[in-house]
């Protein structure tokens, strides 16, 4: 059974259709890619997927679980969001401690310290959180999702605030999950970094799955890469629908994406 599947999903929020009848699967042990302009429905689907939202209409499982129960979802993944941080009253190390404890974690104090020094953070355990960089939160955050070692990562922007060192790292641990027969599917507009890594991805557009597949299933010759491919997706189809996560930001078209491939959302 396919750790994600959805089949006709759809989302609508009053007039507008965030999401149209997307149907996609995601096998154990894939490095899954979701690709898409800004607005084009990407985290929407992060949020039914992980629990946070109830479609309109059609099926969605993660894990063999459906949104109706979003702790049951929550108990059997790891999840990065794009816009959250850890909460700003606790430090470092007691966030850490807290996610560990809620998840069941034997071993905690081991567990907390190696994911500090994996991220070079020690030397701020005891800072409150609202008190750490940007950089410094995403690596909380990162660390909070892996601590457990779920099955299932599902990562929204995981990339974003890091330097290349620590890009490079959690490359290279994402890899490592993969190798172990646990799944990763990641959105991210840094395009190079999901050629490196993905096995297989998903493009969507105005709320729609345009392509998906393996890299040389929806290439059209031998030389296209995946910002070629992206581009002849997504460009001249007109501008992404407003994405309900971010109703009130800009609708960039392909092009613009192409152009802003290299920062976050």
């Amino acid at each position: 059974m396919p750790v994600i599947e959805t089949e006709r999903l759809s989302q609508k929020f009053g007039d507008f259709e965030a999401l149209r009848e997307v149907s996609l699967a995601v096998e154990q042990g894939e490095f899954f890619g979701l690709l898409g302009p800004n607005g084009a429905g990407k985290t929407t689907l992060v949020r039914i997927l992980t629990g946070q939202l109830e479609p309109t209409s059609g099926k969605a499982l993660t894990m063999g679980t459906g949104p109706d129960d979003p702790i049951g979802i929550k108990q059997k993944i790891g999840i990065v969001p794009e816009a959250e941080s850890p909460p700003t009253f606790l430090t470092a190390q007691e966030f850490l401690e807290l996610v560990c404890r809620i998840r069941q974690v034997e071993d905690i104090g081991d567990r907390v310290a190696g994911w500090l020094d994996f991220f070079q953070i020690r030397e701020k355990k005891d800072v409150l959180c609202r008190d750490l960089s940007k950089g410094q939160r995403q690596k909380i955050m990162l660390a909070a999702a892996f601590i457990h070692e779920p099955k299932l990562l599902i990562l929204d922007e995981p990339f974003i605030n890091l330097d290349p060192i620590f890009q490079k790292k959690l490359r290279e641990y994402l890899q490592g999950v993969t190798a172990e027969g646990r799944t990763v599917f990641m959105c991210s507009h840094i395009l190079e970094i999901v050629e490196k890594l993905c096995t297989r991805v998903a493009v969507i557009n105005q709320g729609k799955i345009v392509a998906q597949g393996k890299f040389d299933e929806i290439r059209q010759n031998e030389g296209e890469g995946l910002e070629d491919i992206f581009m002849r997706l997504v460009e001249g189809n007109g501008e992404g629908g407003e994405d309900a996560a971010a109703p009130a930001s800009s609708i960039q078209n392909g092009k613009n994406v192409g152009q802003a491939k290299n920062r976050g959302k």
